[in-house]
């Protein structure tokens, strides 16, 4: 015993134990801090959803229901139909990509006032979702800011549709509403990726006679590929927990009401806790599914894109030598001239 303990005091007085326990010693909060708000309510909201109860409810009145929770939020229409609103939103977070890698690409290159169209396409997305909610609920409203717009181009107030109210409509408001505020956060990271491509790969480009759209497609998006990857799982999930735009600017009325939305009335307003948890089970299963198909079907599109660019790489190594020889070439014929 005496042996290990002397053993033990060497060891933490070593550089490699001291090193060792300053690394434990400073990932141990936030990993508690990690277990304690996110692992440990998830374990509990995993629970809770076996349970018919409410946030009152004692813990020895819990009547445990099994599956029936899951069972209830497929059957009925209120709950599981509401993910099919996510088909808006997931059409307008594919408008919304387009656009900002569009931009990004024009952006990335020497334009006049780049920087200021950045910053004001990036702003949107710093202001609060429950004020940019409140400035489009004023927006759509009737004979307000957008109506107004719109007879300024000659059309009629009483031809136009209520923005809000009108089912073949209202969720396409808030899906631009959605594209309006987030696509400047993916256009500034797309600059940010395009900006890292190596130039000599343009020039490469250049030498074979490629045009801006084959420079695009061959150099840009394979060099870019983890970001936009990245860009559209975040996008597909968020398009799947939309909340802040039909809660702040609908209150979900009118058929406007996502998934979320009535998880939040299921929780909050009926007190049905258990139901509400099986409802954020199987979203949070839903959106890993997705997840998961996103990164094999991306993984299958970029399958060449490590080739293109190995040859790339050959071209610009093609670039280097000529290079090389020039200045070989320039040095010997001043030799020459030394010589003659």
């Amino acid at each position: 015993m005496a042996i290990a303990l002397e053993n033990t005091r060497k060891w933490i007085k070593s550089r490699k134990g001291q090193q060792i326990l300053i690394c434990v010693g400073f990932a141990a909060i936030p990993l508690f801090l990690l277990f304690l708000f996110t692992y440990l309510p998830f374990g509990e909201m995993v629970k809770f959803s076996f349970y018919k109860m409410k946030y009152s409810t004692p813990v020895d009145k819990r009547v445990f229901v099994g599956w029936k929770n899951y069972i209830d939020v497929f059957n009925r229409k209120d709950c599981f139909g509401a993910l099919k609103l996510s088909v808006y939103y997931c059409v307008g977070a594919i408008v919304q990509l387009i656009l900002s890698l569009y931009l990004a690409t024009i952006l990335s290159f020497k334009v006049r006032g780049g920087n200021l169209f950045k910053g004001l396409m990036f702003f949107p997305y710093l202001i609060s979702g429950i004020a940019i909610g409140f400035i489009f609920k004023f927006f759509y409203t009737r004979g307000f800011v957008f109506d107004t717009m719109l007879q300024w181009i000659g059309l009629n107030v009483e031809n136009l549709p209520y923005w809000l109210k009108d089912q073949r409509i209202n969720n396409w408001s808030l899906v631009a509403t959605s594209v309006w505020r987030y696509f400047g956060q993916n256009m500034v990271l797309f600059v940010g990726a395009i900006m890292s491509v190596d130039a000599e790969l343009y020039e490469a480009a250049q030498l074979d006679g490629a045009n801006k759209f084959q420079q695009f497609k061959n150099i840009i998006l394979p060099s870019i590929k983890t970001i936009v990857t990245l860009n559209i799982i975040l996008s597909i999930t968020g398009s799947l927990s939309a909340f802040e735009q039909p809660y702040v600017i609908t209150d979900g009325a009118n058929g406007t009401g996502t998934y979320f939305v009535v998880m939040n009335e299921i929780a909050h307003t009926s007190q049905k806790v258990g139901l509400a948890s099986a409802m954020a089970v199987i979203l949070l299963l839903i959106i890993f599914a997705c997840t998961i198909l996103q990164k094999l079907f991306f993984k299958y599109i970029f399958r060449d894109a490590e080739s293109e660019e190995e040859s790339y790489e050959a071209k610009r190594a093609r670039i280097k030598a000529q290079k090389a020889a020039a200045k070989a070439e320039k040095k010997a014929l001043r030799q020459a001239k030394v010589g003659n």
